[in-house]
């Protein structure tokens, strides 16, 4: 198929003017042609899936959308500088078949320690047709957690809290833990003071959450009311009441934030103590100990 356009870009070129048979001249133009061509393809493909996620409402299905246009844009574009290389390389005078045959040759031989290479393209293929991973996704991975900012069949691109981006290859992924499929939720462990009346700090919180539900500014990404689930343990200085709320894909830590200074602020109004560790000493008197040191 190369040999093919090769023949008829060739046949292009010599109806062109004298100035345009130049080796240097041609190459020029190959490099502008292609690179427009890239520009040309990658143009068309936003077009058109843009206008089918505009389309779309459902949040899950417009992440898998955008992944897959990712994925597409790069696939596009390999295959153009492929053919990019070979047209300005036959453009230089270098017969690119004996390439070919070695190219396929090598291909063969490397294919037998290219284990690494096939596991991340095998891997990245199913985490992208399974829909995993999309890209926006919150996701834990080989140790590391971020945000997914891109990935396609050959590695993840992970940019976590700090800014740091990691890059991890598909072969490494062995448990992906996704903190944004669907809905999300926030935990939260409440420590009150032991001298507390837990059924009434369980009507406070309801009383935040409903609140919390009307006025606060990251209302509309709350699902559903606060789930209590009840006295989690009793540590050293406090009773822990844990509770949870179902959210919108990775608005859960904004939600949390928010509702945690809600609840501090309506324990503050109703004097509900928040604890902080404590530590009793006793001191044992050692009578002897006494008696000799005072002879």
């Amino acid at each position: 198929m190369i040999e093919f356009f090769v023949h008829h870009h060739n046949l292009i070129f010599k109806t062109l003017p004298e100035f345009f048979h130049n080796k240097w001249v041609i190459m020029i133009i190959n490099l502008v042609f292609f690179y427009l061509l890239i520009k040309l393809s990658n143009f068309i493909i936003d077009k058109f899936a843009n206008k089918i996620i505009e389309k779309k409402d459902d949040f899950e299905y417009k992440k898998q959308l955008i992944t897959l246009k990712s994925i597409i844009k790069s696939i596009v574009d390999t295959i153009i500088i492929i053919f990019a290389v070979m047209f300005i390389l036959n453009a230089l005078g270098i017969d690119i078949r004996p390439i070919l045959t070695a190219a396929g040759v090598l291909g063969v031989a490397v294919g037998f320690g290219a284990k690494r290479f096939f596991e991340d393209i095998i891997t990245g293929l199913s985490l992208i047709l399974e829909g995993q991973i999309r890209v926006g996704d919150y996701i834990e991975v080989s140790g590391h957690e971020g945000v997914v900012e891109k990935i396609d069949i050959k590695l993840i691109k992970l940019r976590d809290l700090k800014g740091r981006v990691h890059y991890i290859r598909n072969g490494m992924v062995d448990t992906v833990v996704n903190y944004t499929r669907e809905f999300s939720y926030y935990v939260f462990d409440i420590g009150v003071s032991y001298d507390e009346d837990i059924e009434n700090v369980v009507k406070v919180l309801r009383e935040t959450d409903e609140e919390f539900r009307k006025s606060s500014e990251s209302k509309d990404y709350v699902m559903e009311p606060l789930e209590i689930l009840g006295v989690e343990k009793f540590d050293d200085s406090a009773v822990i009441v844990r509770a949870r709320i179902k959210t919108l894909p990775i608005k859960q830590w904004e939600v949390g934030r928010a509702f945690n200074l809600a609840i501090k602020k309506k324990f503050d109004e109703k004097g509900i103590e928040i604890p902080f560790p404590q530590r009793t000493i006793h001191f044992v008197k050692d009578d002897a100990s006494l008696n000799n040191n005072i002879n």
